[in-house]
C-alpha cells in the first residue's frame, strides 16, 4: 500500500459525537460481547453505532494483513453474514506499527475499541473507515477458506454516485442508511473490509511514484477516445473509478507500470478500504497481468507557413535544480510532439533557485537552460518575455515564485515590446492608430486585485505575426485545494476555490472586452492552466458575453481531456480565442497525462490560427 496511508489511530471524533447529537446515529447502551458480530460494528450507516465503545470476541477469518509501514494490521471477515446489503461483514483491526501475529485463513476472535478514523483528519471532508483498535485477539483455527470476493462490474455498482444529504446532515451523508443498490458511494461502503474483485479491469489512471493506479469497473462508461474515463460534469463522477494498490511483497510480485488504456487481466481481489488520496481502494492479496493496450504519445502537425502556432504548457514546478532530463524531455516534446510552436505560454516557471526560499525572483537562468535544450533538440533559438513576482506573492511551491512566461520564435513571430510592465503595474488597453494596444507589453491584467491574491498573475502580452496584431494572455488560475473530494462524505462537495478562480475568469473576460471595445476585430488568444473544467462557473464567466470561445468544447466529447486525476480524465488546461480569429485548428496533445512515465502532469495544447 502507499506510504502516505501510514497514520496514527483516531478513536470517536467531533463529527460523531455531532452526528449522535443531531439523532442522527443511536449507540446502544451496551455491546453484549456474545451477540456483537462485525456486521452490528458496520451498521448501516458510515458510522459505526458502537464507535468509541469496546467489544469482546468479535468473530471473523483474517482475510489480508499490512505488514509494513505504521498504519499495520489485518481484515477480518465474517463467514456467516447477515441477510441485510447495507452492513458490511469485514473490519480492518488496527496495530500500529507492530506486524500482527496472525495469518490469512486463520479464524481469530477480536477484543478492542471500535474507532472512526477519518483519513487526513475529520476537517478534510473524506469518508470515515470503521477499525478496531488497542486490539487483542486469539487465533481458533488456521487454514480457513476466505469467503468468496463480490464482484465489482457494471451490474453491481450503481451509476448514482452519491445520495441526496438529509436536512440534519448539514450536507453530511454520514447519518444516512446506506443504499447499495442506488448510489455506488454506498455500494463501496456497504462492502468496507470486505473482499471484492474486478475482472479485466481497464486502467484509467496510470501507475504512479506511490505504486497505485486507477482501473473502472463499468468498462463502456464515459470513455475516452484512448481508454481513460471522460469527466465532463458534475453530475457523474464516473462511479465504476477504484484505486488498486497492492498488499503483496514488491520483490516476488512487482506493481504494473500501467498507463491509461492498458487492462488488468484476469482477477484483481482484495479487501476494500479508503483512504485520502484516492478515495476507495483495492489493497490487491491478487493482481491481474498487465496486458499494454495503451495507444502512443501524439504528435501534432507542423503549422503552415500562413497558419500562427500557439501553444499552453504546464512544465510542473521548472527550475535550474530540476533534472537536466526533464529539460531535455520537454525540449524534446516542443520540437517533437508540438512542432515548435510560434509562441508558448508556459505555466509553473520558478526562479533561479526553485524552491529555495530566500529573495529571488528572477527567471532568466530557468528560462535559458529549457531555450537551450529546445535548441539542442533541433528546435528555434526561442526568446522570452516575462515579468518577475514580487517575492512569495503568488503561490506555488513555498520560494518557487512560479509564474507564467512565454517562449517565441523570432524567425516566425515578433514581440512588440512596450516598456512600463512589473509586478504591480496593471496593463491597460490603449488606442494607437486606431488600434487596440497594450500599454506595457509584456504587462501584468490587474495585480493588485484581490483575485490574484496569493495566485499568479495573467501576462498580456502583443505579437505581431506577417505583420497583424495578435494579443496572448497567459494564465495559470488558483489551484483547487481546499475544495472536498467527489468522494466526500458531504454532498454535493463544497468548491470554495471556485470563487477566486471565478473572479479571476471575470478579470481576463474584462481585460478581453476592453481589447474588443477598442478593436472589435482583434485577434486573442487566452491560454493557460485554468485548473477548472469547460462546464464549471469559471469558463462560463470567462466566456461570458461571447467575447472567447473555449476551443476544448468544439473537440468530439470523448476527446475533451488533457488530465487525469484519481482516474479521470478532464480538462485543466484551456486555449480560447476571439471571434476574428476563425476555424482554429486546436490540438490536446497527449504525451503525459495517461502514462506512468510523464515529463508533466499536464499535457500541452496548441491552436494553429490565421490572423
Amino acid at each position: 500500500m502507499s506510504p502516505r496511508a501510514l497514520r496514527a489511530p483516531l478513536t470517536v471524533t467531533a463529527v460523531v459525537a455531532s452526528a449522535l447529537a443531531a439523532g442522527l446515529l443511536v449507540v446502544p447502551s451496551s455491546a453484549s460481547a456474545a451477540e456483537v458480530r462485525i456486521h452490528d460494528i458496520q451498521g448501516s450507516t458510515r458510522i459505526s453505532p458502537l464507535a468509541g465503545q469496546k467489544v469482546a470476541d468479535v468473530p471473523g477469518t483474517v482475510t489480508a494483513i499490512r505488514s509494513f509501514g505504521s498504519a499495520r494490521g489485518f481484515w477480518m471477515q465474517d463467514a456467516s453474514p447477515d441477510k441485510d446489503r447495507a452492513t458490511s461483514e469485514a473490519i480492518f483491526v488496527f496495530t500500529g506499527s507492530t506486524t500482527p501475529s496472525v495469518a490469512v485463513g486463520d479464524a481469530v476472535t477480536v477484543s478492542g475499541t471500535v474507532s472512526e478514523y477519518y483519513p487526513g483528519g475529520a476537517d478534510a471532508g473524506l469518508q470515515s473507515m470503521t477499525e478496531i483498535t488497542k486490539a487483542t485477539w486469539t487465533v481458533g483455527s488456521s487454514g480457513n477458506a476466505l469467503p468468496a470476493a463480490f464482484r465489482l462490474n457494471a451490474s453491481t455498482v450503481p451509476d448514482r454516485y452519491a445520495p441526496e444529504p438529509s436536512d440534519a446532515g448539514n450536507g453530511s451523508i454520514e447519518g444516512l442508511t446506506l443504499r447499495p443498490r442506488s448510489y455506488a458511494l454506498d455500494r463501496y461502503e456497504s462492502l468496507e473490509g470486505m473482499r471484492v474483485s474486478v475482472a479485466n479491469a481497464p486502467v484509467v489512471g496510470a501507475t504512479n511514484t506511490y505504486k497505485e493506479l486507477w482501473v473502472t469497473a463499468e468498462p463502456r462508461h464515459h470513455r475516452t477516445a484512448r481508454g481513460g474515463a471522460l469527466y465532463d460534469s458534475y453530475r457523474d463522477p464516473n462511479s465504476g473509478r477504484l484505486k488498486v494498490a497492492s498488499l503483496l511483497p514488491y520483490a516476488q510480485h512487482p506493481f504494473p507500470v500501467a498507463d491509461v488504456g492498458d487492462e488488468l487481466t484476469g482477477t484483481t481481489e482484495g479487501p476494500l478500504e479508503y483512504d485520502n488520496f484516492g478515495g476507495y481502494t483495492i489493497a490487491a492479496t491478487a493482481l491481474g497481468e498487465l496486458a499494454d493496450h495503451g495507444p502512443e504519445r501524439e504528435r501534432t502537425r507542423p503549422q503552415t507557413s500562413d497558419e500562427l502556432s500557439i501553444a499552453t504548457y504546464n512544465v510542473e514546478n521548472l527550475s535550474p535544480k530540476t533534472a537536466q532530463a526533464k529539460f531535455d524531455r520537454l525540449a524534446s516534446a516542443l520540437v517533437g510532439n508540438l512542432a515548435s510552436p510560434d509562441i508558448v505560454a508556459l505555466e509553473e516557471v520558478q526562479d533561479n533557485n526553485g524552491s529555495t526560499n530566500d529573495s529571488v525572483v528572477a527567471a532568466d537562468a530557468t528560462l535559458k537552460k529549457l531555450t537551450d535544450a529546445i535548441a539542442a533538440a533541433g528546435g528555434p533559438s526561442y526568446e522570452w518575455r516575462q515579468i518577475d513576482p514580487v517575492d512569495d506573492q503568488d503561490g506555488g511551491q513555498p520560494g518557487g515564485n512560479i509564474r507564467v512566461a512565454f517562449l517565441y520564435n523570432p524567425e516566425r513571430v515578433s514581440f512588440t515590446d512596450v516598456p512600463g510592465g512589473d509586478a504591480t503595474t496593471p496593463v491597460r488597453v490603449v488606442k494607437k492608430d486606431g488600434k487596440a494596444s497594450l500599454s506595457a507589453s509584456p504587462g501584468r491584467i490587474a495585480p493588485g486585485d484581490d483575485v490574484w491574491k496569493a495566485s499568479r498573475k495573467p501576462l498580456a502580452g502583443q505579437f505581431s505575426f506577417r505583420g497583424r496584431p495578435v494579443f496572448v494572455v497567459a494564465n495559470h488560475f488558483n489551484s483547487k485545494g481546499g475544495d472536498q473530494g467527489l468522494d466526500s462524505r458531504f454532498q454535493p462537495p463544497a468548491r470554495p476555490s471556485e470563487t477566486q478562480r471565478t473572479g479571476q475568469a471575470k478579470a481576463v473576460n474584462t481585460f478581453v472586452k476592453e481589447l474588443l471595445a477598442a478593436d472589435p476585430k482583434a485577434a486573442v488568444v487566452v491560454a493557460g492552466d485554468l485548473n477548472d473544467y469547460q462546464f464549471s462557473p469559471a469558463l462560463g464567466a470567462l466566456t461570458k458575453g461571447g467575447v472567447l470561445t473555449d476551443l476544448v468544447t468544439r473537440l468530439p466529447r470523448a476527446e475533451r481531456y488533457g488530465y487525469v486525476y484519481n482516474g479521470n480524465s478532464q480538462v485543466l488546461d484551456h486555449i480560447l480565442t476571439s471571434r476574428a480569429l476563425r476555424r482554429p485548428d486546436y490540438d490536446i496533445v497527449h504525451i503525459n497525462s495517461e502514462f506512468a512515465d510523464q515529463s508533466s502532469d499536464h499535457d500541452p495544447q496548441v491552436v494553429r490560427v490565421r490572423p
